[in-house]
């Protein structure tokens, strides 16, 4: 076994020195995007921190009301919002949200259309599994350590470690739903004189919806899963108290974070299912 180990295969050191070159060839570019992103993100927090928190209630209540139509949903928001505010977590909550939003709107953007083109062309997507399963199953911290070098410290190291771990659901729901589209609706659809784009947009993806939106709630989960992990590298939001409850062995402190984080993600949960999905379930 020496000659195996003593010959080791520098991987490690290999991608040192990718990571090296990136920093050196591409910093301004790194920085315009931590940049731009960090703003983005602290003026959409400083935004909604501007209103009156009852405000906020009130809009969220009224946006879950045109959705749902549910009074029992409507009344459990706003117990766990005010329970949020109770506990002293509000703005930490606002800063999570913002956070999660931020990278499911990014997944979803970039993740559909990547499911949409591997489901039309097999050979992209057994290029791409492979890749999917290393993003989903590679330890957090490992490629937490490459983009707190390339982005810093704050919310945007934060974010991209999120997008990585995240945009794998979007993207594998997204291929399963448009490739399990019936046959049956594809042929009726090239019947009726459809276009590849209208095939698409009229036939393939209504029929994918429910996959679709599953992978969008799925992406907002892992998400909000990577609070805590995002916290180590200086975002701000609810993972920050549990991290210093960690820190200080404080149990209160890491009870109220952790139940606020349950409190958001079912809250996400229930918003962001369609209440077809809700009557099945």
């Amino acid at each position: 076994m020496n000659w195996l180990t003593d010959n080791k295969i520098p991987l490690g050191a290999w991608m040192e020195s990718f990571v090296d070159w990136l920093v050196t060839a591409a910093s301004g570019f790194f920085d315009l995007v931590s940049i731009t992103l960090e703003t983005m993100i602290i003026t959409m927090v400083d935004g909604i921190e501007w209103l009156h928190p009852f405000a906020v209630i009130g809009i969220i209540l009224v946006g879950v009301w045109f959705l749902h139509r549910s009074i029992g949903l409507l009344a459990f928001i706003t117990a766990a919002l005010l329970l949020i505010i109770n506990m002293g977590y509000w703005v930490e909550t606002i800063q999570t949200l913002v956070l999660v939003v931020s990278a499911t709107t990014i997944s979803v953007l970039i993740g559909v259309p990547i499911g949409i083109a591997a489901a039309h062309r097999p050979w992209l997507y057994t290029i791409l599994r492979p890749i999917l399963d290393l993003m989903q199953t590679i330890p957090t911290f490992v490629y937490l350590i490459p983009t707190l070098i390339l982005f810093g410290l704050g919310y945007v190291p934060g974010l991209i470690s999120t997008i990585i771990f995240a945009i794998a659901a979007p993207i594998r729901l997204t291929y399963l739903g448009v490739s399990k589209v019936p046959s049956e609706l594809i042929e009726a659809g090239l019947a009726f004189g459809c276009t590849k784009s209208k095939l698409l947009y009229k036939v393939e993806l209504p029929a994918a919806m429910p996959n679709i939106m599953a992978g969008v709630t799925q992406c907002i989960m892992l998400s909000l899963s990577m609070v805590v992990i995002a916290a180590l590298v200086g975002a701000d939001g609810l993972g920050k108290p549990v991290v210093r409850a960690l820190n200080t062995v404080n149990i209160s402190q890491g009870f109220e974070a952790g139940i606020a984080i349950v409190l958001v993600a079912i809250m996400l949960d229930r918003i962001c299912k369609s209440p077809s999905a809700k009557k099945e379930g």
